[in-house]
Order: C-alpha cells, then sequence, then structure tokens
C-alpha cells in the first residue's frame, strides 16, 4: 500500500488543482515513491481522508489546494489527540489566496514540490478553538467582524478572482462597516470588552493572500497575535486599508496587538467566523495553541 496520500480539492482555484497537478506529482514522485491520489468529493472530504491517513499509519499526505484545503486536512490530521504519530503534511499551493505557506517561502507550486523532494520539515503550531458543538484546529487564523464579512462575501460572489476578490469585497464590505464586541479574556486576565470593527487571532503572518495581517507572527513560538482594531468611521477604515499590505496598520492608534497562548470567550450568541478562509456560524468557547503540533515540508 502506498505510504503517501495525495488530496487534490476539485475546487480549489477554480479547478485550478485537478488542471495542473499532475505535472507536480510527478516531480515529487521520484522522491516519495508510489502515491494514491484522491479528488474530494464534496465539503469536509479531505478531513475524512486525512483522517484515515493517521489511522492507516502512512507517512504523508500531500495537499493540492489553497487555505481552505489546507483547513480540512489539518482538522483530519490532528482529530485524535492520542494518535501515537501523523503524517507530515505537505502543501502544493493551488488555490485563491495561500496564505499559510507564504510563512513557509512556498507560496509558488514548484518551491513546495522541491521542499517535498528534498524531505525536509519542520514543526509548526496548530491552534484548537472549541466551541459550543465541538472542537476544530486551524493554523492561518480567526477573524471575527469586519474580516468575517468580507470573507463570507469574498466566497459568495468574488471567489474566482482570486486575493483581488477580497479586496473587492472589502470595499464594497464598508458600506456596512459597524462595531461590535466580541467579550472575551486572554491568558486569564480582565474581561476585554470594547467596540472593535475586527479582532483577529493569527498563527501566521497572512490573510487573503498577501495582506499581511500580523506581521510579526511565528508559526513555531507557541503564541498567537492578537490583533485588534478599534471601532472606526468609513473613510478612516478605507484610507488606511492599504497599510494592511506593509503591516504598517499595529501603529495606528485604533490598533491594539498582543502575543497569547489561551483565549476564553464569553458570549453566548452564534456569531460568524472566518477560519483559515471558511466562514463558519458557531458559539466559540476556547482557543489555545498547541505547539509543534505539525510537521510540514518546508
Amino acid at each position: 500500500m502506498a505510504k503517501v496520500l495525495v488530496i487534490i480539492n476539485i475546487t480549489a482555484g477554480g479547478g485550478r488543482a485537478v488542471r495542473v497537478g499532475g505535472p507536480y506529482l510527478e516531480g515529487i514522485r521520484p522522491a516519495l515513491g508510489e502515491l494514491s491520489v484522491v479528488h474530494t468529493e464534496g465539503p469536509g472530504h479531505a478531513t475524512e481522508l486525512a483522517r484515515s491517513a493517521v489511522a492507516d499509519g502512512l507517512s504523508s499526505v500531500i495537499a493540492l489546494g489553497g487555505d481552505g484545503t489546507v483547513f480540512e486536512v489539518i482538522n483530519g490530521l490532528l482529530d485524535d489527540p492520542d494518535a501515537p504519530a501523523r503524517p507530515t503534511l505537505g502543501v502544493i499551493p493551488v488555490g485563491t489566496g495561500n496564505s499559510f505557506v507564504r510563512d513557509l517561502g512556498l507560496a509558488q507550486p514548484e518551491a513546495a514540490c522541491a521542499a517535498i523532494s528534498r524531505g525536509g520539515a519542520r514543526a509548526v503550531d496548530a491552534v484548537r478553538l472549541e466551541h459550543r458543538d465541538g472542537v476544530l484546529h486551524y493554523v492561518n487564523l480567526l477573524s471575527l467582524g469586519f474580516a468575517a464579512q468580507a470573507g463570507d462575501l469574498t466566497n459568495q460572489r468574488f471567489k474566482p478572482l482570486g486575493a483581488a476578490g477580497y479586496v473587492l469585497a472589502v470595499l464594497q464590505s464598508l458600506i456596512t462597516l459597524e462595531a461590535h464586541r466580541f467579550p472575551h479574556r486572554v491568558d486569564g486576565g480582565a474581561l476585554e470588552d470594547r467596540p472593535v470593527s475586527l479582532l483577529s487571532f493569527c498563527n501566521s503572518r497572512y490573510t487573503g493572500g498577501q495582506m499581511l495581517m500580523a506581521p510579526d507572527a511565528d508559526i513555531a513560538d507557541g503564541r498567537v497575535d492578537r490583533v485588534e482594531i478599534g471601532a472606526m468611521g468609513r473613510r478612516r477604515f478605507l484610507t488606511s486599508f492599504p497599510r494592511i499590505f506593509q503591516g504598517t496598520h499595529p501603529r495606528m492608534p485604533e490598533v491594539r496587538t498582543s502575543q497569547v497562548q489561551r483565549v476564553v470567550f464569553e458570549g453566548a450568541e452564534e456569531i460568524s467566523v472566518m477560519v483559515d478562509g471558511e466562514i463558519l456560524h458557531l458559539v466559540p468557547r476556547a482557543l489555545s495553541v498547541c505547539p509543534g503540533a505539525l510537521e510540514v515540508y518546508a
């Protein structure tokens, strides 16, 4: 039986993973040997496949797709907390944003294939989110407020446009910009409950492709970077928005950042949450860092 599972997300990048995947797989085959290649059949299928890979003791799981594909795969890899070993994760980025792999220097598929072929891997953190209905993990970021609204609009209307689609969604979402409250406690501290436009908990640096949401984040430091943008008017938000591409927005007086290990949410209502590019509707309870939870080809 092949010890390497390749998961191709048929919807990633508007079908790009299927169209261009063949040559990339031929490029890594000499180093990895026999490959078991499976195309996803719908939402959640990549999680099921990755979960089975852990149970079967496979050595590697290679994901062809974007951040959403990685999100599904890592939730399968981390589903069993008592697993004696987990496959090494490889990512060939052929999705829309490919935010997470930028921290690994693997934004281009060719670089990712070279890293997989070399075989070197590094440990990276994951973040565990407990919510009313269960548990999930992420490796990029979790965002509340404006980012979730813009992400939802991106997925509904602008996904085929790639990173530019997220920018368009941001501009359109400004029409209904409003402040929100997401009461929470950080590392057992006092209640945080000021009005915010956006609140993100970032494991890696980028979102929406090349937006540098958390310029100081480190995927292997055992912490998440908390980025809080306070209540802002539409004009101020619009004129400040370009700063996120340079990562200079933390210098603004409306922005607060910190590095944390655990967050406990106090709200009881279901809210929209953007997790690694996916929009979910849930009641968050707590998030905590899982240091070095994954081995990733890099």
